[in-house]
């Protein structure tokens, strides 16, 4: 694709064409329902700023979104994967889609990034994990558009991810799958979310607790924003979210930070409320 034809191919899409196609490029994959919420609003939803109308009804919404993306996908802007969430059943709001290879020289070229990501067929289980992640992420955009909260920040992986010296003097890497600052009355809350599908076990999710430990006693977070993120695993159950809270709490070095408040483990349906009714935390 060369360059006039990138120009010419960016006139001729809509806002909202290309803010569907920055969403895959910024969450690497989205079903069908998601970029319906996220770009598709109905009637009795705040407008988005970027969606020319709301529609009248889910049905509405849902017909022009596939529209939409049957025709981004006829530019090879966007790709189906060959896994549907759901199986057959679930029809097109099962279909999960990234970015093709036009959309990804597109946004290349609009980000004047020179360099290549390359997309192939990922794993099931890549594929759980990033929905899962995309979803909380909406979730919050969602709070914010209903005016529940202020949502003042927003990152997805890598661009959430945060290194620091460990206490031996290495560099650590500490990787959390979203980190947000929201506000809401007198209170601006930072948090760092992990999105949880349990597939690891308990242990390596005592290892990654002990890594937001040691960012935390880093002290950078704080001393650029004066306060450390809450941070949240967000499970599918009650089972899972006793078998981490027991993990957390049964580590010796974790025990007091999970009593104070700076760990949450809560499942997905306890997820907003979380969001809309915490206090400000510090370590």
């Amino acid at each position: 694709m060369k360059y006039n034809d990138i120009a010419s191919l960016i006139e001729s899409l809509s806002e909202r064409d290309l803010a569907i196609l920055e969403s895959l490029r910024i969450h690497r994959a989205l079903t069908t329902i998601l970029i319906r919420r996220l770009h598709f609003p109905i009637g009795g939803e705040p407008r988005e700023a970027r969606s020319s109308k709301n529609h009248a009804t889910e049905m509405a919404a849902a017909v022009a979104t596939i529209r939409v993306l049957t025709r981004l996908e006829s530019h090879r802007l966007i790709a189906r994967l060959h896994r549907r969430i759901g199986g057959v059943r679930a029809g097109s709001s099962g279909i999960t889609w990234q970015l093709g290879a036009s959309g990804e020289r597109l946004l290349r070229a609009q980000h004047g990034d020179s360099a290549r990501r390359r997309y192939s067929e990922p794993s099931p289980a890549f594929i759980a994990h990033t929905l899962a992640s995309a979803d909380l992420a909406i979730q919050l955009q969602e709070l914010a558009r209903r005016g529940v909260i202020e949502l003042l920040r927003l990152e997805a992986e890598p661009e959430c991810w945060r290194t620091f010296l460990s206490a031996h003097g290495a560099r650590a890497w500490l990787k959390p799958d979203l980190f947000a600052i929201t506000a809401g009355g007198d209170y601006e809350r930072h948090w760092f979310i992990e999105a949880d599908n349990a597939t690891e076990h308990a242990p390596v999710i005592v290892r990654k607790a002990l890594q937001y430990q040691q960012y935390a006693a880093s002290g950078i977070h704080q001393q650029e924003h004066g306060l450390f993120p809450i941070v949240v695993w967000v499970v599918p159950d009650a089972r899972r979210q006793a078998v981490i809270r027991t993990a957390l709490e049964n580590e010796p070095r974790l025990r007091e930070l999970t009593h104070g408040g700076l760990f949450h483990v809560v499942t997905t349906e306890e997820f907003p409320g979380l969001i809309t009714g915490a206090g400000q935390a510090s370590p």
